[in-house]
């Protein structure tokens, strides 16, 4: 009976060690962080290096810097793993689908986003990166709901061979903070981190628009504050929801064109109230799986069916009375269903 008792206890004591080591290990996963962007961000991209560091002398040891590519020196030791891709733009990334591979590879918690650069350089328009940007958002959402997304305004840019280049990118950096109001949710918020502020292209890069050591150490620190905070628990400063717009608005939505398989659609909206409106907003759901691959004239933000525009900076404002349009392509299969949009 003593034997029988001893080897009793000792059953349950193991028992009790592999739930405990069990429970331990599944609440110490790490959390894992995805930098994403290009050459800025990956070739080297030594701020990762730094922000790497520093966090791990914070205390915040229990990360994982993910990416399908590797570290590429930077000549301290440092979790490299990364997707910064030399040469690559935000608007290709979204157009050849190339984010859901790197997601479904790495599964982050976390997305640090600096992109861009190389859209501003083609001059490609605010608005149609930040459509990219939607793009990319919705399959880090689709990949991760509760996705933390942190999406940098850029470092200045001054190439010697792009006289325009400093000025479209203070534009493109300019539209980021509504998009992100626009886009974020509370199960997954967009962070917008202001990486151009006090950043120097005269001091702070070796070429105009990378950034040397000094340029590191400043992205490295603009980076750390609220991806601490995220970590720590905390919900980090989110972007300032837009103040509504004034007066009234009704939205008119119109099937200008259609073809096998796709049609261009069309959207009039309309200050009917008695004051000026400084922005507006419409929304509404396809009832058909309808999904719009291009917009111009606002700003998108898509979750399956459901559809959301914002104005852009230069048709937000509305006296009483007056209209702004937007469009954009969409496709369709079997039925096209026109929906019924409002506005706000």
């Amino acid at each position: 009976m003593r034997r029988i008792s001893a080897l009793l206890a000792a059953t349950v004591a193991l028992v009790a060690a592999v739930l405990f080591a069990t429970t331990t290990n599944a609440s110490a996963a790490p959390i894992r962080i995805m930098p994403l962007g290009d050459s800025i961000t990956g070739s080297p991209g030594c701020w990762r290096a730094l922000l790497w560091n520093r966090l791990q002398s914070s205390g915040y040891t229990n990360i994982d810097f993910v990416g399908t590519l590797p570290t590429q020196g930077c000549g301290v030791a440092h979790d490299g793993d990364n997707e910064g891709h030399g040469g690559y733009l935000a608007t290709n990334i979204a157009g050849q689908n190339l984010l859901p591979g790197w997601l479904s590879s790495t599964r982050p918690d976390i997305v640090l986003v600096h992109l861009g650069t190389n859209d501003v350089w083609s001059n490609i328009a605010p608005a149609t990166i930040l459509s990219a940007f939607t793009t990319l958002v919705n399959q880090m959402r689709a990949s991760n709901p509760a996705m933390k997304i942190f999406v940098a305004k850029i470092i200045p840019m001054n190439p010697s061979n792009c006289g325009d280049c400093g000025q479209r990118a203070v534009n493109f950096n300019n539209a980021i903070p509504a998009w992100a109001a626009a886009t974020t949710t509370p199960q997954s918020p967009i962070t917008v981190v202001d990486q151009w502020t006090g950043f120097n292209t005269a001091t702070d890069t070796y070429d105009g628009v990378h950034p040397n050591a000094a340029g590191d150490q400043k992205m490295s620190d603009k980076w750390y504050t609220p991806l601490a905070s995220a970590l720590s628990g905390n919900n980090p400063p989110q972007t300032p929801t837009p103040t509504p717009p004034v007066g009234d608005c009704t939205a008119t939505y119109k099937n200008t064109s259609q073809w096998q398989g796709g049609f261009q659609g069309e959207v009039t909206v309309k200050n009917t109230g008695t004051s000026a409106m400084s922005g507006w907003t419409v929304g509404w759901t396809f009832a058909n799986g309808q999904q719009i691959t291009q917009i111009w004239g606002g700003t998108l933000s898509a979750n399956g069916g459901a559809v959301t525009v914002r104005n852009v900076s230069w048709n937000g404002t509305l006296a009483p009375g007056a209209s702004a349009t937007f469009g954009f392509l969409a496709s369709w299969n079997g039925t096209n269903t026109a929906p019924t949009p409002a506005c706000a």
